[in-house]
C-alpha cells in the first residue's frame, strides 16, 4: 500500500494549482508520504517545494480517499485544506513543475483533473464526499 498527500492552498475563493511536467492536468501539490514522515508534514513540504508557498498554520484535513489510479488500486491520500501561508519563493519551471497559478474556484483552468475538480466542489459548494480519489 502507498499513501500520499494533496492540499488545497485557499485564498478566498482561489485556489493554488500545479501542473506536472510528466502528468498532464492542473491538480493540488502533494506527493508520497515519506519514511517517518507524517501526512501533514508530507502536505507541508510538498506544498512548499512544489509551489514556493509555506503554509503557515494548521492544515485541515478534509478526507481520506482511496486512490484508483490506472497504476495501482492500493494507493490512498490524505486531503487538506490550507488558509494561511506565505509565499517564500517564486516557484520556476523545472523538471518536474511546469507551472503554478492561482485560480477563482469558478473560474477553473481547462484541463483541470477530474479528482481536483470534484475536491473543490466537495469543499465550497458542499457536494457529497466521494470515497475514491478520482480519476
Amino acid at each position: 500500500m502507498t499513501m500520499g498527500t494533496r492540499v488545497m492552498v485557499v485564498d478566498g475563493d482561489k485556489v493554488l494549482l500545479i501542473r506536472h511536467t510528466y502528468v498532464p492536468g492542473w491538480q493540488f501539490p502533494g506527493g508520497g508520504v515519506g519514511p517517518g514522515e507524517t501526512f501533514e508534514e508530507a502536505g507541508r513540504r510538498e506544498t512548499l517545494e512544489e509551489t514556493g508557498y509555506r503554509v503557515d498554520g494548521p492544515l485541515e484535513l478534509f478526507g481520506l480517499y482511496h486512490n484508483t489510479s490506472p497504476v495501482t488500486n492500493r494507493d490512498h491520500v490524505a486531503f487538506y485544506v490550507a488558509r494561511k501561508f506565505v509565499h517564500e519563493f517564486e516557484r520556476k519551471k523545472d523538471h518536474e513543475i511546469s507551472e503554478v497559478r492561482w485560480f477563482d474556484r469558478r473560474a477553473l483552468p481547462e484541463g483541470v483533473t477530474p479528482a481536483t475538480s470534484q475536491r473543490i466542489d466537495e469543499y465550497f459548494d458542499h457536494v457529497e464526499k466521494r470515497a475514491v480519489w478520482g480519476y
